[in-house]
């Protein structure tokens, strides 16, 4: 059964893992990889990548993406959304912001002190065009 479009971007605001997917190349299926995201109601999905990575280059290739969530307790629910991207340098404290989200308080600086040896990075947001959801009932 569709989740009312409140529940749904309730859903999505959580700190679930979501799982990102965009076009490949060359007839290939595409990437679905896991990913750290942020999102508000009503607003974007965003999260950061390494500026060459492959995801950052795939997404910008196609200007659009997927990012899917979901959780079993106390039903079995996901939300997935897809639509255009606007990709920017990521700004000072968008990799900070995002390990508070994920992170316990204590394992925040380590993460960042390592974050901080691989290439630069982007932020990529999602403004959500095509919704997809369901309640599949308790377990």
């Amino acid at each position: 059964m569709p989740i009312p479009p409140a529940d749904r971007q309730e859903l999505l605001a959580q700190p679930l893992i979501a799982a990102l997917s965009v076009a490949r190349e060359n007839g290939r299926g595409p990437l679905t990889v896991p990913i750290w995201y942020d999102y508000s109601p009503g607003g974007e999905a965003w999260f950061v990548t390494g500026k060459d990575s492959l995801k950052a280059r795939l997404i910008s290739a196609a200007g659009r993406c997927t990012l899917m969530v979901e959780r079993l307790d106390p039903t079995i629910r996901y939300v997935s959304i897809e639509g255009p991207v606007k990709i920017e340098d990521a700004a000072e404290g968008d990799m900070e912001a995002m390990a508070r989200r994920y992170l316990p308080p204590d394992a925040v600086g380590p993460y960042l002190t390592e974050a901080a040896n691989y290439p630069p990075e982007v932020t990529i947001r999602l403004t959500p065009e095509h919704w997809l959801s369901a309640d599949l009932g308790a377990i």
